[in-house]
């Protein structure tokens, strides 16, 4: 199996583990009591100019460690200050040395909107997510058939939820939008192998209507790269590694946002 394959297996463990803790049944009835959580992701990503959501990441399967040191707080405190308009909350263990915590706090601590970054292979797991407070959830085109999406998309409404529609080729675009995306993500990065190209999104673009918002994915090393994603159209640009290897985040998140 290819990494991405071993991510979504391992995903699928994880689940029967915490339904051992937790019951489907219970999960459930948890995350509806919760409030609606207001579609607050796709809202903080419709305003004017390009959008920024940030990640919280610690690790990754093509760079390893990123950041030894990882007060995760202290970095979502900081992107709040800064301006973000979404933050991106690793919670995969293994791979990514995420975890579930790390979003139930940062969720508590900030009123930016969140996104659980994880392998949603499971309606668990978007019950799951609501419970921790994320207000959107990751759904991998790779990884689930179109009817898939299509019903967790129905389950991510049921609680208010947004639902990023990740695709990497113009064939998965297609497919999330037969889904009903309403938030299509283009990954630089090809998750089977890790190679990088940053023209990728780019090149998806005018595939997604305008009422689609768009968000460029991964890849994004500096401001050259902010520019081009920037003049391709896209509404939004997900930015981790970047960012987690920069003391001052707030700067840097300064300096892209002013560019032209």
């Amino acid at each position: 199996m290819n990494i991405l394959d071993q991510l979504a297996e391992y995903a699928r463990e994880r689940v029967k583990q915490s339904e051992a803790r937790i019951s489907r049944g219970e999960i459930r009835r948890l995350a509806e009591q919760m409030p609606d959580a207001g579609y607050r992701f796709e809202k903080a990503l419709s305003g004017e100019g390009l959008s920024f959501i940030c990640e919280c990441k610690k690790a990754s399967p093509s760079k390893g460690i990123i950041a030894e040191h990882f007060p995760y707080l202290e970095i979502a405190r900081d992107y709040e200050r800064a301006g973000a308009d979404c933050i991106s909350v690793l919670t995969e263990p293994k791979w990514f040395l995420g975890s579930d915590e790390y979003l139930r706090q940062i969720t508590a601590e900030v009123s930016t909107p969140c996104i659980r970054k994880d392998f949603t292979v499971d309606e668990y797991m978007i019950y799951e997510a609501r419970v921790l407070g994320a207000s959107a959830v990751l759904l991998i085109c790779s990884i689930l058939s179109e009817e898939k999406i299509r019903e967790y998309i129905g389950i991510c409404d049921s609680l208010g939820l947004s639902a990023l529609v990740e695709a990497h080729n113009e064939e998965e675009v297609r497919s999330a939008l037969r889904a009903g995306a309403r938030i299509v993500g283009v990954n630089n990065r090809n998750l089977r192998d890790f190679t990088v190209d940053t023209s990728n999104s780019r090149r998806m673009r005018e595939l997604v209507p305008d009422d689609v918002i768009f968000v460029s994915e991964s890849g994004v090393k500096d401001i050259n790269d902010i520019r081009l994603i920037r003049e391709s159209g896209a509404d939004a640009v997900l930015v981790g590694e970047a960012l987690m290897r920069v003391a001052d985040k707030a700067a840097l998140l300064a300096e892209w946002r002013n560019t032209e």
